[in-house]
This record gives C-alpha cells, sequence and structure tokens, in this order.
C-alpha cells in the first residue's frame, strides 16, 4: 500500500493550534491544503498564520524562498464541507466531543470520495466510538500529532475495531513521508503515550501523599539519577494540572477504574483549589513574579568509609564497585550472599527492591539510576531504626563518587526504581494485548515525552526477573492490586529463562 500521492488534496478541520500545526506539515510535504473552521473567518485567519510561519522558516534559513512561495499557492481556505470534496485525506482536530465529531464525519461520508480517509487527531476519546454509524467505517482511523505538530516527530496510527489494515498502512506511509515518525496502534485507552505514560505522574505523586519526599526532592531525583528531561511535579505545572487530571481520569474511567490508573488525591486538591500550574500562576509550585522555586533536599556533607565489602551480584548497580575504587574507596567482593554493600559499621546499603528499611536490622536503600557514572544525584532510604552512623556512611559514600544525596522516607521502591518498573509493567500488557510492539512503545515513549530509555529497553537492561520482582515486594507492601505484576510481565521472565534447548532452567 502506498502513500497519497503529494498531487493529492489534505484537508483538516479545525483552525485552533493542532489544525494548524497538521496543516502546515502537509503542506510543506508538497500537498494542497484546504483549512476548514466551523467559524469561516477562523479558517482564513489560520491560513495567514501558517503563512507567517512558513515565512519564518525562509527568514531563519530553513526553507528556499521559491518553496516557501510554491506552499503559499496550495493553501486556502474552505468556506464549507462541500470545499473539500476533493480531499484524499481529511484530518479533524476539533473540540474533543464525541457527539461533536461524529456528526461531522457523517456529514463528510456525504461530501468527499469513497477512497478518502478519514481521520481524528483526538488523544483521549475511542477511534471505535467515533467511526460507529459510519457507512464505511474501514476508512476511519486515529491519526494523533503530538503538539507543536511540526516539530515534535511522533504520530500514532491509531486503527478502530473496524479500520481495514490497507486504510491503516496507506496513512502511516503518508505520515511517515512527511517525514514524521508514525508508530501503529491499536484503539485503547491513551493509545501509546498517554498509557504507558501514567505511573511517571502517579507514582511520583504516591511517594508525595505517602510523606516520602516533597515535589522539589522528587522532581530533582527523577531527573539527575532517572535521566528525565523533567520532573512530573514541574511537568504537570507546564501541561496544567487540570488537563493532566482529565487524561489520568479518563484512562481510569476507560480501564473500569482499575488500580493500575488510580488518579492522585493531592492532584485532586490542586484542582479543586484552582492552583492548576503555570497558567495559573500557582500549581505545585509558585509561579508569581519573584517567587523562588523550591529547592531538593540535598544531604550535609559526610565523610565517606574508607573500605567497604560488596556482598553478591549488585545487578543494574554493578558498576559502583569501579566507581567507588576509582574514588579511592577500598573494595573487597564476595560472591556469596546479598546483594549489598556492607558499610564498616555493620549497616548494608541495598540496592531499591520494593521492600521497606524498617523490616530490617540497620539496611540503606539507594535508589535506582538510569547511569550511576553520570548521575549527579541519589536518593537514600531509611527508618527510624536505622543506625545514625550507617545513614551518615552510606550519604558519605556516594558524596565521595560525586553525587548530591537526597534522603527521602522510607517507602517501599523509592522514586525512579517503582516508576521504571511500572512503565515496564505497563508496557508488558499492552504488548502482549497487542495494543503495540514493544520497539513502537519504545519509539513512543523516547519521542512523544523525551524518556531517556523506552520502558522494554530498560527492562531488557535491567535483567527479565528486576521488575517482576519489586512489583511483587511492593505489591505485598501495598495490597490493592495496583502493583501486582502482570501476566504478560511473569511471562517475560519465565520465557527469558529457557535455556539454549528451549527447557525450563531447573526442569529435570
Amino acid at each position: 500500500m502506498t502513500a497519497i500521492e503529494r498531487a493529492r488534496t489534505v484537508a483538516v478541520i479545525g483552525a485552533g493550534t493542532m489544525g494548524q500545526g497538521i496543516a502546515q506539515v502537509a503542506l510543506l510535504a508538497g500537498h494542497r491544503v484546504r483549512l476548514y473552521d466551523s467559524v469561516p473567518e477562523r479558517a482564513r485567519e489560520a491560513v495567514q498564520t501558517v503563512t507567517g510561519r512558513v515565512e519564518r522558516l525562509v527568514a531563519k534559513g530553513r526553507l528556499d524562498r521559491a518553496e516557501a512561495d510554491d506552499a503559499a499557492t496550495r493553501l486556502e481556505s474552505a468556506e464549507t464541507l462541500t470545499g473539500l470534496a476533493s480531499a484524499a485525506l481529511v484530518i479533524e482536530a476539533i473540540v474533543e466531543d464525541v457527539t461533536v465529531k461524529r456528526k461531522l464525519f457523517a456529514a463528510l461520508e456525504g461530501v468527499v470520495s469513497p477512497d478518502a480517509l478519514l481521520a481524528t487527531n483526538t488523544s483521549s476519546l475511542s477511534v471505535t466510538e467515533l467511526a460507529a454509524g459510519l457507512a464505511h467505517p474501514g476508512r476511519f482511523l486515529g491519526l494523533h500529532f503530538f503538539n507543536p505538530a511540526p516539530l515534535l516527530p511522533l504520530v500514532e496510527v491509531v486503527s478502530g475495531h473496524a479500520t481495514d489494515p490497507a486504510a491503516a498502512e496507506r496513512a502511516y506511509r503518508t505520515v511517515l513521508g512527511w517525514g514524521k515518525t508514525p508508530v501503529r496502534c491499536a484503539d485503547t485507552p491513551g493509545f501509546i503515550v498517554n498509557r504507558i505514560a501514567r505511573p511517571f505522574y502517579a507514582e511520583a505523586f504516591a511517594v508525595y501523599e505517602e510523606q516520602g519526599a516533597d515535589p522539589a526532592t522528587i522532581d530533582a531525583v527523577l531527573r539527575e539519577s532517572g535521566g528525565f528531561k523533567m520532573g512530573p511535579f514541574q511537568l504537570t505545572d507546564l501541561i496544567g494540572q487540570d488537563v493532566n487530571e482529565a487524561v489520568t481520569r479518563s484512562v481510569w474511567d476507560s480501564f473500569f477504574r482499575s488500580p493500575k490508573f488510580t488518579p492522585s488525591l493531592a492532584q485532586r486538591r490542586l484542582v479543586q483549589a484552582g492552583r492548576l500550574g503555570r497558567k495559573s500562576g500557582h500549581g505545585w509550585f509558585p509561579y508569581a513574579e519573584g517567587a523562588e522555586a523550591p529547592a531538593p533536599h540535598t544531604a550535609g556533607p559526610e565523610d565517606a568509609p574508607e573500605k567497604v565489602t560488596v556482598v553478591g551480584d549488585l545487578g543494574p548497580a554493578a558498576v559502583l564497585a569501579d566507581l567507588m575504587e576509582e574514588a579511592g574507596i577500598a573494595v573487597t567482593a564476595t560472591g556469596q550472599g546479598g546483594p549489598y554493600i556492607q558499610l564498616p559499621g555493620e549497616g548494608q546499603l541495598v540496592l531499591a527492591d520494593g521492600k521497606t528499611s524498617v523490616e530490617f536490622a540497620d539496611v540503606v536503600y539507594f535508589d535506582l539510576a538510569l547511569d550511576y557514572r553520570g548521575a549527579t544525584r541519589i536518593a537514600l532510604s531509611a527508618s527510624a531504626d536505622t543506625s545514625e552512623r550507617t545513614l551518615a556512611e552510606a550519604v558519605g559514600l556516594f558524596q565521595k563518587l560525586g553525587k548530591k544525596v537526597s534522603v527521602i522516607g522510607d517507602v517501599p521502591g523509592m522514586i525512579v526504581a517503582r516508576t521504571v518498573a511500572m512503565l515496564i509493567d505497563l508496557t508488558a500488557d499492552a504488548v502482549a494485548r497487542g495494543v503495540a510492539s514493544a520497539e513502537d512503545v519504545d519509539t513512543a515513549m523516547r519521542l512523544g515525552v523525551n524518556y531517556p530509555l523506552g520502558p522494554a529497553e530498560w527492562h531488557d537492561r535491567l535483567g527479565r526477573d528486576w521488575a517482576y520482582d519489586l512489583l511483587h515486594h511492593l505489591d505485598e507492601r501495598c495490597p490493592g492490586g495496583r502493583y501486582a505484576p502482570s501476566l504478560a510481565l511473569f511471562k517475560l521472565g519465565y520465557e527469558a529463562g529457557e535455556d539454549e534447548d528451549g527447557e525450563e532452567e531447573g526442569a529435570a
């Protein structure tokens, strides 16, 4: 199946920011573009806006004058829906209302040719539901662009229950030809990005609600240890707390209020208080003129231990042995027991595993890092029973490695570890249910929300049992189903445990 030919017209319905962006993408790809809005004046103004953006590209040296002049001849507004009759592809970007959208597409069926594709840019509504009642639902699909459409490469190509595979493939190849990065997705609540991303926000809010740490500290740990570009508190203030919570509630309701997607009560209170983020002047953080952003908790200086013993295989944190030796800390390794770092005061330093410090005599947990060598901050957690010496030695050890240290409350799974484990679990479950391939999920999460690694990549890096074991321990300590590892995640570990002869490890 080939892409829609450049000579064919692309129509965009909705003259708002997203509609303008999609129109610009199709225009610069070489199509004739017709912009329609229920208010004709808006469509005419949108044409001028898009033309102005094209001119700015010329001024910045990103587009030739001849290309801009040619594009200007191919962009025009349509006064009525009948003006879209020649379109080979119609993309709708109007209000998120099922009734309004279905009425629009029913009218379009009587206007466009039988071979024209109809697409919705919805981010939250069911493509299957929007297609219901159409005479030809097979040509209907979702094309979810991300804002700003001209800059962000990701497009989710969503097939509803009745979408013809040939129509989805034609749309996929068309978007690919526009210079975008399309990913295939089945019609599921939130599609790929808004479904898989929920734990990034939810686990941070949960740590806050559990009195584990303040928002500034949680954000700093996820950025400086987890490798995320922005923390969830800062990001939701930018998105708007009302908008972010609405997406969370939509996904939660669509999954019949599964505990995996339960919204945050703390975020609900922010919305009720009108603290919506940057747009209201206050969200998790203040944004009034002169307001200072809260600083993350950073531990004061402590002396590093002169020697430690690494007991067992530290797994994802194995590089710490090299880092400690490079920093001048004498390291003795023993392969039996563990895994943990034995400190001189007899306390233990353990990678977050979903358990809590209070369960043990003298344990400090340390959080997962994307790259322990490159991380600039590490979170530690301890209980009231942890000795002062053990905590001081743990803090001093990481400071010796050049890291800032944030000491948080005794929350199971800490911050980065529980977030990554949940992202991995939701990805495994989505892939097993045919929502998307693991490769497409990883691509979507890297490009759509700028994650440092895709969840499937993280799973491969951390090992087959890491996420399952951590979530199992979390589920024991926080029962209710939120952290219960999926069957898909269990199967991933089981399949990886087969030996080269195809037999299960340990089988007779």
